[in-house]
């Protein structure tokens, strides 16, 4: 069976925080059945309303489970604390969420063993909680995790072994491309723990990539990763989701070709 395709909320945050109910109808009129969402313990039940209403579910999304706090992404650069386990967890449940992923951890985090085992502990306490419920936890990469280099592994390779066997991996192939890696040989790496990639695509411009947010990435299949590879690495995979950090074209039409570029590929 093909992963299901799906598309990180993030990309269309400032439409989202705008216009909860419309820009998830354009979301679904884009030929989506399925979102990806992001800060969501705080609006939990009108975004599962909002779902309902225009036929979408939430199988994945992003909520911190293994830092006390997070940076405002309003560029104020304020910390704002994260939600407990279980709020993340009620919330998650609301929202018929079956596997809730945390998104990152800061590159200062990466630099030891022992900081890349406190935030294993951090996450296998979190999934321990979240198996009560019938949850599962996963965590999702950046390039810091990848150029991160411990007693000759990546950081996220090494994070990979200390994890309980119940916490999964949701691989960006962008990030991971970016840091150096061949996006197909790490997903072969780490087989069956990979459950979730984010379909991301760019031209890896030095200059633009260099910029933030990075400035190169353009809709899957229209840039120079690897994807197509990557997915065909996946062994376990469950999601392919698309996303763009930044997009300079119209971020409608980006996910739609994106989509169209999965979709193509499952035909096959």
């Amino acid at each position: 069976m093909p992963a299901l395709t799906s598309v990180q909320l993030f990309t269309v945050k400032d439409a989202l925080e705008a216009d909860l109910d419309g820009t998830l109808a354009e979301v679904a009129r884009r030929g989506f059945t399925a979102v990806e969402p992001y800060d969501f313990v705080r609006r939990a039940e009108p975004l599962a309303a909002a779902l309902a209403a225009h036929g979408l579910v939430a199988p994945t999304g992003h909520a911190f489970l293994a830092s006390e706090s997070f940076v405002n992404p309003d560029g104020s650069g304020t910390k704002i604390p994260v939600p407990s386990p279980d709020e993340v967890f009620d919330a998650a449940e609301t929202l018929g969420m079956g596997t809730v992923i945390d998104p990152y951890t800061e590159p200062a985090r990466w630099e030891t063993r022992a900081q890349i085992e406190e935030t294993a502990r951090l996450l296998n306490a979190a999934a321990e909680i979240a198996a009560t419920r019938g949850l599962r936890v996963g965590y999702h990469n950046h390039a810091h995790e990848l150029e991160a280099q411990i007693d000759g592994q990546t950081g996220l390779e090494l994070l990979a072994e200390l994890l309980d066997p119940r916490v999964v991996l949701e691989v960006d192939l962008y990030w991971a491309a970016r840091a150096g890696a061949d996006p197909a040989e790490l997903l072969a790496k780490l087989g069956d723990r990979v459950v979730a990639v984010h379909v991301k695509d760019g031209t890896l411009d030095p200059e633009a990539v260099n910029a933030y947010p990075p400035a190169d990435q353009v809709p899957a299949g229209t840039g120079v990763v690897p994807l197509a590879e990557a997915l065909d690495a996946a062994s376990a995979l469950e999601f392919a989701i698309v996303e763009f950090d930044a997009y300079s074209g119209d971020l409608f039409e980006g996910i739609e070709q994106s989509r169209v570029f999965l979709d193509e590929r499952a035909a096959r």
